[in-house]
């Protein structure tokens, strides 16, 4: 019937005005024009169910001046093309559309080469698939982020044949294969496909009904963030519950969705607001006291005296406790490695009336984030850094200021030029840590040759190989386990005779760290909403706030004292940083030239090369240890990382 030709007519002729009132092409995209058949490689893919919202234009320039953008008709009512179309609509709603329609993909955009008026009649009924036989075409590798991300859906499509889930962002199709308990090498059982299949479009239809659209994000970037908080099988998950989860949620959505969604707060004052006498009046905000105390609660992994991180968080507790004698009460809960012990301690600290919860590790973030969406009136902070999530606040120091420092004084103490360096785990802000070392070390002693070592790297005996690369000066582990005594910690050189000496070592002054935060809740100076637009806020304090600092061996001779305190004094006044200016990695490539400003703390935070007198790589997962791979899950690199020979 012509009534509906002239009711899709409509949409068709809005949306052409709308285009080019806006300077956009007001036609179908055409295929030959956008990509050069020299320039990519076929493969038949075969019958497929094609999302009709993936489907953007045609093969070759034909008809398309017959549809909108939108697949929408604008020929006129009286034109044989709209009689084949309306007779194609009747017979589409009393038996459907059965025959396939020949497509092309590119990029997970499909392009028809036969069955444009099937489209077009399918997408004005509301259909959300229609059945395609796909030839792919397949663009060469590149380092471009949207190239990237392709080739990792074809990774993710070879176990699992699904068009409809897209992600903006690469790493995306590993996380939810992870989610799922499986991979993308090995291809998924059917029932599991199934699963995933009915779990998306579940979630796509309700975060649409809750406007999901109006969001610049893709709803797979959003599916993941669901299923991250509250796992899947969504069809046991009644409607009612889904829509609160989403609308729970929106903020997160909202990060997730910004490319710059991660504020990173170099100093405490960033996160303070102005107090004055009409704010404090308008405050509903408890006053402290010791009749009505702030309550914080610390949940560490395990106890103190197994581990020198914990240790130093205890120490940071201890501290706070002290100075605030009564006015503040803390509560230390130990083992919490595990959900699902970690959830029942942040339960019982929430009904004990804690309004501050510290997690002490990255690998507590995914129950963090559950817990502080379930209790909005609770402030948590997770221990971690350049994560984006906006219900939890994450703190971490600026520890590659410290080793810098370290770094300068290991390449004036050397012998021979080669030095060692011992990391942990590769997350966000290690690498920055161990090529600020290197960088310092080489502009004390340009000759300098850093050998680079990973304590979480599984059957790595790290003191044999410092031993057969002929190292006699090591940048150990930060930290020394209260219940084994050791030297091999900081900056330390083993001696001819096998003894440690201990040269000098980073401090992370987490009492400092905790008098700051807390001192701006009872001080009425805490802002909620510190930064514009929502945001996920990082804490990434140094130096300069007194949380980060060196600490040197008594026994070094008084030059190296005053060489590191002018250094020092330079950083404090921002006048000096390690990535300022020239630098070159591995390779001998060049990073950015001289003269040019520091990197943004974004790219010191994430970046994944090596520095030019590094010898060693960045482990790949399958070398780590199992509580490695759990941080790296959470807070790593590895999904990012070059190809660093």
């Amino acid at each position: 019937m012509l009534d509906d030709y002239n009711k899709a007519l409509k949409r068709g002729e809005k949306t052409f005005r709308k285009d080019t009132g806006r300077g956009r092409y007001p036609y179908l995209p055409v295929l030959d024009e956008i990509v050069s058949q020299s320039d990519v490689s076929e493969e038949h893919v075969g019958l497929v169910e094609v999302p009709i919202e993936n489907i953007r234009g045609t093969k070759t320039k034909g008809r398309t001046q017959a549809f909108s953008s939108d697949f929408m008709p604008i020929l006129s009512p009286d034109s044989e093309f709209a009689a084949k179309w309306s007779k194609l609509y009747d017979s589409a709603l009393e038996e459907g559309i059965r025959e396939p329609i020949k497509a092309f993909e590119y990029m997970r955009s499909f392009y028809v080469q036969e069955g444009n008026k099937r489209v077009s009649v399918s997408s004005f009924l509301g259909v959300d698939t229609v059945l395609a036989d796909v030839t792919r075409l397949i663009p060469k590798k590149t380092n471009d982020p949207e190239n990237r991300i392709y080739f990792e859906f074809l990774d993710f499509y070879r176990v699992a044949p699904l068009y409809d889930i897209a992600f903006s962002k690469e790493g995306g199709y590993a996380k939810l294969a992870g989610i799922y308990g499986l991979d993308l090498k090995t291809a998924w059982p059917r029932e599991k496909i199934e699963d995933l299949r009915s779990d998306y479009n579940i979630f796509r239809k309700a975060f649409k009904n809750g406007g999901g659209d109006r969001l610049d994000l893709t709803t797979g970037d959003a599916f993941l963030v669901y299923l991250r908080f509250y796992g899947t099988n969504l069809m046991a998950t009644d409607e009612s519950l889904l829509r609160d989860r989403i609308k729970k949620l929106w903020d997160e959505f909202v990060v997730s969705a910004g490319d710059d969604s991660v504020e990173i707060v170099e100093h405490p004052e960033e996160v303070e607001k102005t107090a004055n006498v009409l704010t404090s009046l308008l405050s509903r905000k408890p006053s402290y006291s010791a009749k009505n105390p702030l309550k914080v609660a610390f949940m560490y992994e395990r106890p103190a005296d197994t581990s020198g991180w914990i240790y130093g968080h205890e120490l940071g507790r201890n501290y706070i406790a002290q100075k605030y004698a009564g006015r503040v009460i803390t509560r230390k809960y130990d083992d919490c490695a595990n959900d699902t012990i970690l959830r029942k301690h942040i339960d019982e600290a929430v009904s004990d009336g804690t309004e501050l919860i510290f997690t002490v590790s990255p690998i507590q973030m995914n129950e963090t984030l559950k817990s502080a969406v379930h209790f909005p009136d609770v402030k948590f902070f997770n221990c971690s850094v350049n994560l984006s999530q906006s219900a939890v606040r994450t703190y971490y120091g600026r520890m590659y200021e410290a080793k810098f420092l370290m770094g300068f004084l290991a390449g004036t103490r050397n012998r021979g030029h080669r030095i060692g360096y011992l990391a942990s785990y590769p997350i966000f802000g290690t690498v920055s840590e161990i090529n600020a070392f290197a960088i310092g070390a080489s502009m004390a002693d340009p000759d300098s040759e850093i050998y680079l070592a990973w304590s979480s790297v599984r059957d790595l005996d790290w003191r044999q190989y410092f031993k057969e690369m002929d190292v006699d000066l090591i940048s150990g582990v930060d930290f020394i386990k209260p219940n084994e005594a050791s030297r091999e910690y900081g900056l330390y050189r083993i001696k001819d005779d096998g003894s440690i000496e201990n040269l000098a070592f980073p401090l992370w002054d987490w009492g400092r760290y905790y008098e700051l935060i807390i001192d701006q809740i009872l001080d009425g100076t805490w802002d909620d909403d510190p930064v514009e637009g929502t945001k996920a806020l990082n804490y990434w304090w140094g130096i300069s706030a007194g949380v980060i600092d060196v600490i040197l061996s008594p026994h070094l001779p008084y030059q190296s004292y005053k060489l590191i305190d002018v250094i020092k004094q330079s950083m404090q006044r921002n006048e000096l940083n390690p990535f300022y200016g020239e630098i070159w990695k591995q390779g001998h490539k060049r990073i950015k030239g001289f003269g040019t400003p520091k990197l943004s703390n974004e790219e010191i935070l994430t970046m994944t090369w090596l520095n030019d007198n590094i010898f060693g790589c960045l482990p790949i997962e399958s070398e780590l240890n199992h509580e490695a791979v759990a941080a790296v899950k959470v807070s790593g690199t590895l999904d990012q990382q070059e190809d660093i020979k």
